[in-house]
């Protein structure tokens, strides 16, 4: 992934370490630093577990997440360009668990028992959701070009109702935020068929909140319907958004029929060429931008480690020393939004650093408070100077290495021939009329 990073060319900060690469300097940071105010807090019981070094050392992750039969799988095989180990594809909801994609010399499959033992994927932690998950999750390796910039997770198909819900036997919507924490790029999925959006599907979404940033939406099988429906379409979908993802932006919404059929219906090719163009940027960007956002999901981890210890030493120094621990813990349980109001005022923290109330009042249930350590504050302070001075290093290194070295882009497989995807000039003119897409002739998006 930092293959673009060279050994010669590192930053060393105040304290005279010297990082080689970003990536190591986002590992020595973490561990140093950030590390041991989250292990003294029980960060990683509340919050999310403990990074690795394959958590730094990985390639960018694509998350592909939306109803059955919207084209999930499909499009993985529209960029791959060729089938990969475990696909199924087929009307009826066909991916029943989790597919890395990722590249391998050898084309096969690894399941999810032994991957979550292997040292140099990223999927050790998922160890925690038990045999139920595991049993539905497997990594697809295969050597393909695109694959050696990035990796793309498959997902099940979601279901309406309480009865598919139950049955999965594992909580889909926390393995999805797991993913969601540590990968580059979040794509949901619809239909032009299926633009609502179920309870579980609606949990899902949920579950990436806070990483609103990693989301474009994808309406598939848009060349199924005519322009005039289209737009009704699209305002359906963006009607359905709004009521999930709690934002004031809009939503960035690509339109277009990612498979390698004829269009049906031709008359919006420039529109769906142009969209293509469009994703497949984005897409290929992520190898560029991969330190960046690490970088950038470490600041977030690093301030809400910050209040969750401000969280727990709260809690600690509210107990009394001996008698009526059990009736002070239910009034502090009960009390948490003023307990947030006071931290923020107490240690101008935004509202939005904090924890979900709710989630952390059920957790909170089950821990005894007096045994709660209390504020230390040498750690929260070595976390301050991390992020004041030493992530400043990691930039300057970013920069200076996106100035000397070609930037990094996915190539290959649908990739292959233009940076713009496979959307380039001449595409569907003259002699390539009707060439994958269409019997149409016409000009191409520039």
């Amino acid at each position: 992934m930092f293959s673009w990073v060279k050994q010669e060319q590192g930053g060393r900060n105040k304290d005279g370490e010297m990082y080689q690469t970003v990536t190591e300097g986002l590992q020595s940071l973490y561990t140093k630093k950030l590390l041991p105010l989250e292990e003294t807090y029980l960060f990683h019981d509340f919050h999310s577990p403990a990074l690795e070094a394959a958590d730094f050392q990985s390639k960018p992750m694509v998350l592909l997440v939306g109803q059955y039969s919207t084209g999930k799988t499909t499009f993985i095989r529209y960029l791959l360009e060729q089938d990969f180990p475990g696909m199924r594809i087929g009307p009826e909801p066909t991916t029943d668990g989790f597919i890395a994609v990722m590249h391998g010399e050898n084309e096969g499959v690894v399941p999810g028992n032994a991957l979550v033992v292997d040292p140099k994927k990223p999927f050790r932690k998922l160890n925690a959701f038990g045999n139920s998950f595991l049993n539905r999750f497997i990594c697809s390796q295969m050597p393909n070009q695109v694959l050696q910039s990035i990796s793309i997770i498959d997902t099940p198909g979601i279901l309406s109702g309480e009865k598919q819900r139950i049955s999965r036997g594992y909580d889909f919507a926390e393995v999805l935020r797991w993913f969601g924490e540590r990968v580059d790029r979040i794509i949901l999925l619809f239909d032009a068929h299926k633009l609502d959006i179920s309870d579980e599907f609606s949990e899902a979404i949920k579950a990436f909140k806070g990483q609103d940033d990693k989301i474009r939406v994808v309406l598939n099988k848009a060349d199924q319907v005519d322009t005039q429906q289209l737009m009704r379409v699209y305002g359906a979908l963006m009607w359905s958004l709004g009521k999930v993802i709690n934002t004031p932006e809009v939503v960035r919404v690509y339109l277009g029929s990612f498979w390698a059929k004829p269009l049906q219906n031709t008359e919006n090719r420039r529109l769906f060429e142009a969209e293509s163009q469009d994703l497949f940027r984005d897409i290929q960007s992520l190898p560029r931008n991969a330190a960046l956002r690490k970088l950038n999901d470490l600041i977030k981890r690093a301030r809400l480690a910050k209040v969750h210890a401000y969280i727990i030493s709260y809690l600690k120094k509210e107990m009394p020393s001996l008698f009526g621990r059990e009736k002070k813990k239910e009034e502090l349980i009960m009390r948490l939004p003023e307990i947030y109001t006071t931290l923020q005022r107490e240690h101008h923290i935004s509202p939005g650093d904090f924890p979900n109330v709710a989630k952390m009042q059920d957790m909170l249930q089950h821990y005894d408070f007096s045994k709660f350590p209390s504020l230390k504050m040498k750690l929260i302070e070595s976390v301050d100077k991390m992020l004041a001075t030493k992530i400043a290093v990691l930039m300057a290194m970013i920069r200076e290495e996106e100035s000397k070295q070609p930037p990094a882009m996915v190539s290959g497989g649908a990739f292959e021939g233009s940076q713009d995807g496979p959307f380039g000039q001449g595409y569907g003119e003259g002699i390539s009329a009707g060439l994958f897409v269409s019997t149409c002739g016409g000009g191409a998006v520039m």
